[in-house]
């Protein structure tokens, strides 16, 4: 389901900046690249737990959870 909604937008995105509407694609093409990245991370974490060797470098988006860790505030 995902993965269509990803090419939808993604299409969507191409024909309207082939129009010249460079806003609404722009802002459709950004919204599919999101949906295709999550995409791609998360076939990553499968195939690690899969494999059962994961680490940090898993994720495509561990630098994003590296800048938000969480300390404890006792």
């Amino acid at each position: 389901m995902c993965l269509i909604i990803t090419f939808i937008i993604l299409a969507l995105g191409i024909s309207n900046i082939q129009e010249h509407n460079w806003l609404l694609g722009g802002v459709e093409l950004s919204i599919g690249f999101g949906f295709l990245i999550l995409l791609i991370n998360n076939i990553k974490k499968a195939r690690c737990e899969k494999h059962g060797k994961c680490n940090d470098n898993c994720s495509l988006t561990s630098w994003i959870s590296k800048q938000f860790n969480k300390t404890d505030k006792t």
